[in-house]
């Protein structure tokens, strides 16, 4: 036998036991509903949101699900969540007018917390830190459009043109494709160490409000970084993303960065100065990924419409566990489950052994 029919054949049998060691478990669906929004507060609660003004959340840790339609929204996308715990959600609707809906007794009732009429608003996404929270948005007039908050997400603020260091360029945008291209070392409210990433024509990491090249796939405006996330030791980056328009492309998926930080006085803020340096891959995950998550300071997992990857060398090198498209990826604290939300409203799980 030759070389290249023994590494094929060893490739093969890798690629056949790390799908049978991860088998998927399907915990709910919901035909016609596309799921983008996935929030796990604790071991017991997970909050889902997507299409059609649904809302999905368990209460037993995924073993069962309600599933809700926010009252007079049920045109509306909510791509973006964040959960406290059981009762206390906010959510966030793409397109215009963008508004933000917040619950405090389990989805009930939702109340508007925000509002903007203008017709290009196209809100991608939220994440908090506490009660520190932070919404991204499509450019507007050339500049990030970005909110923040400072008590659980009651009343937004607009962040000054002048945070941001550069304009955006000839076809950068954001995607809303799993709610997970924004994160943070620790937020504030003027929004300090706020990272998230850009894609289209031109895709960057942004910091602070400064942007860096990425050595990701762009130059169309289904390619570029479409999703970001930091270990919990904050000393690694993952950004992956592709072109969801050719979805089996593997070119230009993923970058890794480690992170040695400087820490800066700011006023009463202290501020985490990244220095990034570039790890090379060993392997790259395949096909377009939309989401991807630390589930320690080694192990990752990355989701796409081309399926779920995993790695255990904190990004360096990723095995195919399930040819299953899903849009996000989250973790559930204090235990060994990963779950996934996707297409068709399904909300599924797997353990990491």
């Amino acid at each position: 036998m030759s070389i290249t029919k023994i590494i094929f054949s060893l490739s093969l049998l890798i690629s056949i036991n790390a799908l049978c060691q991860y088998p998927i478990t399907i915990a709910t669906e919901r035909k016609g509903v596309s799921l983008r929004g996935l929030s796990i507060p604790n071991k017991n609660t997970i909050w889902a949101s997507g299409s059609n003004g649904s809302i999905a959340k368990s209460v037993d840790g995924g073993a069962h699900f309600e599933w809700m339609v926010v009252e007079g929204y049920t045109n509306r996308d909510f791509r973006a969540i964040h959960a406290w715990n059981e009762r206390e959600a906010i959510i966030v609707a793409i397109a215009s007018p963008g508004i933000i809906l917040k619950t405090i007794d389990g989805g009930k009732k939702w109340k508007k917390v925000y509002e903007n009429m203008d017709s290009a608003m196209f809100l991608d996404a939220i994440h908090f830190k506490d009660g520190h929270g932070i919404v991204i948005g499509d450019p507007i007039y050339q500049i990030p459009f970005m909110l923040t908050s400072a008590d659980y997400g009651d009343k937004w603020v607009e962040v000054e043109s002048s945070y941001f260091k550069d304009t955006i360029l000839n076809g950068e945008s954001f995607f809303a494709s799993s709610n997970s291209n924004l994160t943070s070392i620790a937020l504030t409210s003027i929004a300090n160490d706020a990272y998230f990433v850009s894609g289209g024509l031109n895709s960057r990491l942004w910091i602070n409000g400064s942007p860096y090249a990425l050595p990701i796939i762009q130059g169309n405006n289904s390619s570029g970084a479409n999703s970001i996330d930091i270990s919990p030791n904050l000393k690694n980056i993952i950004i992956v993303g592709g072109d969801y328009k050719k979805d089996t492309m593997s070119e230009r998926n993923i970058v890794l960065y480690e992170i040695n930080a400087k820490t800066k006085s700011s006023g009463n803020n202290y501020i985490m100065k990244p220095i990034l340096t570039q790890i090379n891959l060993i392997n790259k995950p395949f096909g377009y990924k939309s989401s991807v998550k630390f589930f320690n300071n080694e192990i990752a997992v990355a989701c796409g419409t081309s399926g779920i990857d995993i790695s255990k060398d904190k990004g360096k090198s990723w095995t195919m566990i399930s040819k299953e498209s899903f849009h996000i990826v989250q973790t559930q604290p204090n235990t060994k489950k990963v779950f996934l939300a996707g297409k068709g409203g399904r909300i599924a799980y797997f353990n990491i052994d």
